[in-house]
């Protein structure tokens, strides 16, 4: 394996999966070359003759995904993607693209040293230099046009592609292309005139249609690095799989190896739902899903008293899109259960606003304990808690059907309730135990 490779995944204590993929980068960069002047068909023919599974791009330019289980570590990935191309190939300028708010928030966190989990802690170079961070809300101030060629210094620029495509709505050109007095151009040339820019693609299944992204195309990169757990697009004939994957390890490879927690679903043990009319059932398993979190949430609190621990926060998301349920009806339906289990008010925050995107510190109260999914909370608190999912049916993802099998060791769960350790293939409601 090349020396640089075991060097960042000693340092930066990346797994197996994760150092697999560094190593499959290191070998696309050494075989293609990435450049202003390359020629896309070429790298791809190349590039196709060692890894077969790449048959496009799919983009103006040279394009990588590497598919990993959500909880195996992208971010760090990232961090290791960077590291490797600036001590190999001397590529200074890097474009992190993020999917919504959340995940954009988590990631300026994470490449900004001397914080928790800072994706380059214990690399040399960048204790003694470290990036310089350029985001969607100071880039204007020209800061990523300093200290560029004198100290050598990496650019990280991370962006909101949610907020992006709020700007080209209309036909309008987003902020990043207009002009900045700071630089006497706009920050969209000044990167586009890079010759050593490099995108990547945070969730990129989210956003691969997006005019945002075709504005990016513009940027003209070097070469993209796409990062995602699901790569696919689900289109109106189906699922259709990404052509450019480079590297994939799936849910059911990171249970198997301990890196992700399996999922269980849990039903009651004695029930028949066709004794039940439509609204019943739909009541049912939403009072079923608060009895489940409340468990959860008071084995949680009494594992974080005994060991000392912060205590964690767990949530439930409801998926308000299956049937003919909509956000008003489903948040309706579980007020109605929270109160039945005797969490009143327990829907009080849902009710004041959204709050949590403005600036500045949250208000101290209680945490929600349930939240509505509207697809741009779907990360909700970033991993810092821990949620219950509430479907009316499976759910049709391909992961977690790979997932069958892996799943085997038991989860703890009330007398009431049965635990069916397997995914898909109907909802546990609709089987009879």
């Amino acid at each position: 394996m090349n020396p640089l490779v075991n060097t960042i995944s000693g340092r930066l204590s990346l797994r197996p999966p994760q150092r697999e993929a560094l190593a499959r980068l290191a070998r696309a960069v050494e075989i293609a070359p990435p450049s202003k002047t390359a020629d896309p068909v070429a790298a791809l023919a190349v590039i196709r003759s060692e890894f077969p599974s790449v048959t496009s791009f799919e983009r103006d330019f040279p394009s990588l995904c590497f598919a990993l289980a959500t909880g195996v570590g992208k971010t760090r990935l990232m961090g290791a993607f960077i590291a490797y191309l600036h001590r190999e190939r001397g590529i200074r300028h890097f474009f992190v693209l993020a999917p919504n708010l959340t995940i954009y928030d988590k990631l300026v966190r994470d490449f900004t040293p001397n914080t928790p989990k800072y994706v380059l802690q214990g690399l040399g170079e960048f204790a003694s230099n470290p990036p310089e961070i350029i985001t969607g809300d100071n880039y204007e101030s020209g800061r990523g046009t300093r200290q560029a060629a004198l100290f050598g210094t990496v650019h990280v620029n991370i962006f909101n592609i949610s907020k992006m495509n709020a700007e080209v709505r209309g036909g309008r050109a987003p902020r990043i292309k207009r002009l900045s007095e700071c630089i006497g151009q706009s920050y969209f040339e000044y990167l586009a005139g890079l010759e050593d820019l490099v995108l990547i693609m945070d969730e990129s299944h989210r956003y691969r249609a997006d005019a945002g992204v075709r504005v990016l195309n513009e940027l003209r990169p070097i070469l993209g690095l796409e990062l995602t757990a699901t790569p696919q697009v689900e289109r109106a004939g189906g699922a259709e799989p990404f052509r450019n994957v480079i590297h994939e390890y799936r849910l059911a490879e990171a249970i198997r190896d301990g890196f992700v927690k399996e999922p269980a679903v849990s039903t009651r043990a004695d029930f028949d739902p066709r004794a039940v009319g439509q609204a019943e059932l739909e009541r049912v398993k939403l009072e079923d899903g608060v009895i489940l979190h409340e468990h959860t949430k008071a084995h949680l609190q009494v594992y974080a008293d005994q060991h000392g621990l912060p205590r964690v926060k767990p949530f439930v998301l409801v998926d308000p899109r299956r049937g003919n349920r909509g956000p008003h009806q489903a948040g309706r339906l579980l007020r109605g259960a929270l109160q039945g289990q005797g969490h009143h008010g327990a829907l009080e925050s849902e009710r004041r606003g959204e709050g949590r995107d403005r600036p500045g510190p949250p208000p101290h109260r209680e945490p929600r304990r349930a939240r509505r999914d509207r697809h741009s909370r779907q990360h909700a608190q970033g991993g810092l808690g821990r949620h219950q999912p509430l479907h009316d049916r499976a759910p049709a993802s391909r992961e977690l059907t790979d997932a069958r099998g892996a799943v085997h060791r038991p989860w703890p769960a009330p007398a009431v309730w049965q635990t069916h350790r397997r995914c898909g293939g109907g909802s546990p409601h609709d089987r009879r135990p």
